[in-house]
């Protein structure tokens, strides 16, 4: 909304300032992280009267852990004050008109809508299932379909959305992957959903990634939008990924704004609410710019935490033996003598180094 006071120029020459990507996208960081800090206490406040609580998985260990944590009473749902606030703040600071936008905002309620319905799910039935992981499957494998087409039809974006692109490479390993590029989109959105969902089970872990992974794409974002710098770095040029920044920076800001609630001991948790939305966000904003291939290293953290589940439940149908103390990957940790805040700080310094190394990318090739 604030961007079309640029059209005023003429009246008050300073109203200029709203036309740049870099201005907006830090009142954008700024505005989400605000709406998360003033109106956090009162959401909390009415999470815990609804009485809408975590349900702690039936495992002995994890149990144990909980209880350990002191964990009982602290309510679920909170990535509504996330959602919240980063579609606030692309509203108020971002081109609303720009089509990668409103592909964000419609990734982000759709999945965050996917995901209260499974935190509804369990806080009904008080259990840790939830809503049927098939269902939860194709709800983002819709979306992924959805994002993917209007990604394959639209003039401007596909040429370069049928593109692969991998790290290190000047040219993109697959000029034109036709309606494969489908395929790609699903995935990526799909498996960056669950990775999030998956990382969140400890005070702050998943918001700490969220925000080094976020700021990376802010900067993939702006360089992507930017001919010429597009152009010198050798990465492809996105028409309009320019506004992506901002989205990123919300992103960031509400992040923020949340670890302030999230932090150990937690106050509240994200619940599936938040971490489906954050992950197919990234997922979105990634396949946009054609860096989903580069989030397998920015978001090494969400693939550590991803692969040790799969690892785990491939071990043990195929040789009835575990290979983690328990999966996800931080609890293995938790599991092995480390202290909560000890696995999280640890963690937010490899999500860091794997941020660094993802952004190294642009320039190696």
């Amino acid at each position: 909304m604030f961007y079309y006071l640029s059209e005023y120029t003429d009246l008050f020459s300073p109203l200029r300032v709203f036309q740049y990507t870099t201005f907006r996208a830090v009142f954008a960081a700024i505005t989400a992280l605000l709406i998360c800090v003033v109106t956090g206490p009162w959401l909390i406040r009415r999470l815990v009267e609804m009485k809408f609580q975590q349900p702690i998985r039936g495992e002995d260990d994890l149990r144990e852990l909980a209880q350990a944590h002191g964990k009982k009473a602290c309510p679920t749902m909170g990535g509504i004050l996330i959602i919240w606030a980063v579609v606030d703040s692309i509203l108020l600071w971002a081109r609303p008109t720009n089509q990668l936008v409103l592909m964000c905002l419609a990734t982000l309620i759709w999945l965050g809508g996917v995901g209260f319905l499974d935190d509804w799910a369990k806080v009904q039935s008080k259990k840790s299932s939830g809503m049927r992981a098939k269902t939860k499957f194709l709800f983002q494998i819709g979306l992924g379909l959805f994002v993917g087409t209007l990604l394959l039809t639209d003039p401007h974006l596909a040429p370069t959305a049928r593109k692969l692109v991998v790290p290190f490479m000047k040219g993109p390993l697959i000029a034109d992957m036709g309606w494969w590029t489908l395929l790609v989109v699903v995935v990526v959105i799909v498996g960056a959903s669950n990775a999030v969902n998956l990382t969140d089970g400890l005070d702050g872990l998943a918001t700490g990634c969220t925000l080094t992974v976020a700021l990376a794409y802010a900067v993939m974002c702006f360089v992507a939008g930017n001919f010429r710098f597009a152009n010198y770095l050798q990465v492809p040029f996105v028409f309009g990924a320019g506004e992506l920044t901002v989205v990123c920076a919300a992103l960031i800001g509400a992040s923020l704004g949340f670890l302030w609630f999230n932090c150990h001991p937690a106050q509240v948790f994200m619940g599936d609410t938040g971490s489906l939305a954050i992950g197919g966000l990234i997922g979105a904003i990634a396949v946009m710019i054609k860096q989903e291939v580069a989030l397998i290293i920015v978001g090494g953290i969400f693939v550590m935490e991803a692969f040790s589940v799969i690892l785990q439940v491939a071990s043990f149908k195929l040789r009835g033996k575990r290979i983690f103390a328990m999966a996800p990957l931080h609890h293995h940790f938790e599991l092995r003598g480390w202290s909560e805040t000890k696995v999280t700080t640890r963690f937010w310094v490899l999500s860091v180094i794997f941020a660094l190394l993802g952004l190294a990318t642009l320039k190696l090739r």
